[in-house]
């Protein structure tokens, strides 16, 4: 752990006792927000060798140390007048991102190079990986875990995970395409290189399944390289029988092959979902 960590993890053990006249834990506290701006640290990854989400909870601390040593503040841009405890985002052009008029991300929200914001809106802790894109009226909640080339449509919305600290975030691995207003939250994971067929719902209470097999893969965590759909399922209860949602994975794909628009809507055609 290093001197920083441990500088945040005693603050949280205090944080009852903190408040805006507390520059000095403001001070530790704001480097650490810093490091997240910058994609220098972050709130969670993927560990490759056990494919487990692991939470760096010093850094979620941070945040949640900053909404209480922070005072509201009245912010002004251009026409628009905000009142917050943060201050947004700045320095797109040098970190060669792309930020549209209607589009806004939080101080402590990393956007990678390339990236390309819509009408939008990224949450501080979060994380999006060089060049994505994330479409019109998306939403990238807090903490969230984004990676390289995804693309994000239009309206998706991508949850905010930050209480408790331990709890693991959203993540959206590298090369995934989430197709537009699909709701992806409570820590739910789309793997690398997967679709996610409009209006898709995905939580860990959300039932994976193989269409193939009938089989449950998970829950709340669509497999890398596949192509999964919204549908429900029956479930009797003492009231009658009811459809309750569940996602299916209806193809695999070829592993590393990026996604062609035109062949994902065959595919969806083929098993009479709208594209």
């Amino acid at each position: 752990m290093t001197d920083l960590e441990a500088t945040i993890d005693a603050l949280w053990s205090r944080a009852d006792t903190l408040g805006p006249g507390d520059t000095e834990a403001l001070a530790a506290v704001t480097t650490a927000i810093g490091l997240l701006d910058r994609g220098e640290a972050r709130v969670a990854e993927v560990d490759r060798d056990t494919d487990r989400v692991v939470v760096h909870e010093w850094a979620k601390r941070a945040i949640l140390l900053l909404f209480r040593l922070r005072a509201m503040e009245t912010i002004e841009v251009g026409p628009f007048e905000f009142a917050d405890k943060l201050p947004l985002k700045r320095g797109y052009g040098a970190a060669g991102v792309r930020v549209v008029p209607g589009a806004s991300a939080r101080w402590g929200a990393y956007l990678g190079p390339g990236v390309i914001c819509m009408p939008s809106y990224v949450n501080i802790g979060a994380r999006v990986g060089a060049g994505t894109m994330v479409d019109t009226w998306a939403t990238v909640g807090s903490c969230a875990q984004i990676g390289e080339r995804v693309h994000l449509s239009g309206g998706v919305g991508i949850g905010g995970v930050l209480e408790p600290p331990q709890a693991a975030p959203v993540v959206i691995e590298d090369e995934a395409f989430v197709g537009s207003r699909c709701m992806v939250t409570e820590g739910a994971r789309v793997g690398t290189g997967a679709v996610l067929g409009a209006g898709v719902i995905l939580n860990p209470s959300i039932p994976v399944i193989d269409a193939e097999t009938g089989e449950e893969l998970s829950r709340g965590h669509v497999p890398p390289w596949c192509v999964a759909v919204q549908a429900s399922r029956p479930r009797s209860f003492a009231g009658g029988e009811f459809q309750l949602p569940c996602v299916l994975v209806i193809k695999r794909l070829e592993e590393g092959r990026r996604h062609d628009k035109a062949h994902l809507n065959d595919v969806l055609r083929q098993h009479g979902i709208a594209t």
